[in-house]
């Protein structure tokens, strides 16, 4: 084996971590504060982790790479010119990091989506063999550079052109692209699809090369939306860089009374189930955040920070998992955790439900009376396309806002289901009456509802 790369997938926040080998000896890129499935990995390939390295400091998540180097006695390489509060080999544009006498790392200052970022290109023996871009070429797109604020982003959007065409012009075309962003993730300026493209792949479709910069910058920015409220805890958090693996320990048991007790006080007891076992029973006043979507993101972007959290699932097993996705965004403790069946977390009393529904249904009310529809999609989802009559609040601002909508039955209804699950349990929470639209925003049209369509 002359060397692999190998994609740690974190689906729910739409991100690749990567651990690169020759067979012996392996680097780190990007990785999750879950450290021990990396180091579990490592293991499983015989390898062992000499370097970590991080291409920029993260929004969307908090960083596992001092806690990693740590605890694997690896060299923590970041940006020289990032101004962290821990110790840490810095590198620069130019600087050469060797992994093992086969396998070798250059650094490109690659600004964009942070003034710092940086891409490292890959060599095994001696040639180039691919890239690692974190936030700056993406498969299909690249980086948001709005993430630094709006004063910012001029200067970011047009440095984040010019680094994808310098990559392109040092890089063969045959040079693999190993993005950290673009697989969900809000870092992403648009949605990617793929699962992998190379330097000559990326020429013929990527807007930062096939489109003038004037192009590039007017088309990016229109296309930009609102991201997670988390993405400003990230930053702060990854310039300290935790030094130690969070603590995924089985958070103490709540019976019902005490359910209800946190219910009543304010905080959130979150039902991790997906949506249909969370509409065919539940706990009165919980929210339902399925670990089937995009959970922590959706999670960490609409709990007030500080919150009380409580999780709630089938199995110790779905706690953990969503404890672990908790972590990964700062979020260290769930308050309590209760696991089994909603006649279990009632103390006895009926659960409460939800009516699921599909296009066709909603079409249906719509011809007997006048049902409030409420669209929680972002908001150039709703530009694009939406339901005439619809009112438009986007799930991350529906907390704030649920004063705003209409009086009357609310049908929610979303892309897919899942964010207008999530609507609806804060509607049922807030005591409003609602019905959840299961269904696919593309056979809306199809069961007869009236679309507008942009520019109609």
């Amino acid at each position: 084996m002359t060397f692999e790369v190998v994609p740690i997938e974190t689906p729910t926040l739409g991100d690749r971590s990567y651990l690169a080998h020759d067979g012996r000896l392996a680097v780190v890129v990007d990785p999750q504060r879950d450290i021990d499935r990396i180091i579990a990995l490592a293991g499983s390939h015989g390898v062992e982790i000499a370097h970590v390295v991080e291409t920029h400091i993260h929004n969307d998540y908090v960083t596992g790479g001092r806690a990693l180097a740590a605890a694997t006695g690896a060299a923590y390489h970041v940006n020289g010119e990032d101004p962290v509060r821990f110790a840490r080999e810095p590198v620069v544009a130019g600087s050469a990091i060797e992994v093992s006498p086969s396998l070798g790392l250059r650094v490109v200052a690659t600004p964009g989506h942070t003034f710092t970022h940086l891409s490292y290109v890959l060599s095994s023996q001696g040639r180039v063999v691919g890239v690692f871009t974190g936030g700056s070429l993406l498969f299909g797109s690249t980086g948001r550079p709005d993430l630094l604020g709006p004063a910012r982003t001029p200067v970011l959007v047009r440095a984040q052109h010019a680094s994808v065409r310098r990559l392109a012009a040092e890089l063969p075309d045959d040079a693999a692209i190993f993005p950290t962003h673009g697989f969900g993730s809000f870092c992403s300026a648009t949605q990617t699809d793929g699962t992998a493209s190379t330097i000559g792949h990326e020429r013929k479709v990527n807007p930062a090369l096939t489109q003038d910069e004037r192009s590039y910058v007017e088309e990016l920015l229109a296309g930009l939306d609102a991201f997670p409220a988390y993405y400003a805890w990230m930053a702060p958090a990854n310039l300290a860089a935790p030094d130690g693996s969070p603590d995924l320990s089985p958070p103490r048991l709540a019976d019902a009374d005490e359910l209800r007790r946190r219910i009543e006080a304010g905080e959130w007891v979150v039902d991790v189930r997906e949506r249909r076992a969370f509409a065919a029973g539940h706990l009165p006043g919980t929210v339902n955040l399925g670990m089937d979507g995009q959970f922590a993101t959706y999670l960490g972007w609409l709990v007030p920070p500080g919150t009380p959290l409580t999780l709630l699932g089938r199995t110790p097993g779905d706690v953990a998992e969503a404890q672990r996705e908790l972590v990964r965004i700062g979020i260290d403790r769930p308050s309590r955790a209760a696991v089994g069946t909603p006649a279990d977390w009632t103390g006895g009393a009926p659960p409460a439900t939800t009516r699921l529904a599909t296009f066709e249904d909603l079409q249906a009310a719509r011809s007997e009376r006048d049902p409030v529809v409420l669209d929680v999609r972002r908001r150039l989802e709703w530009a694009q396309a939406h339901l005439a009559g619809a009112v438009h609040l986007p799930l991350h601002e529906l907390q704030d806002r649920l004063a705003d909508v209409p009086v009357g039955e609310v049908w929610v209804h979303c892309r897919s289901g899942y964010r207008a699950a999530v609507a609806a349990s804060l509607l049922a929470a807030s005591g409003r009456g609602v019905v959840c639209v299961d269904d696919e925003f593309a056979n809306a049209e199809k069961a007869g509802v009236e679309i507008v369509h942009a520019g109609s």
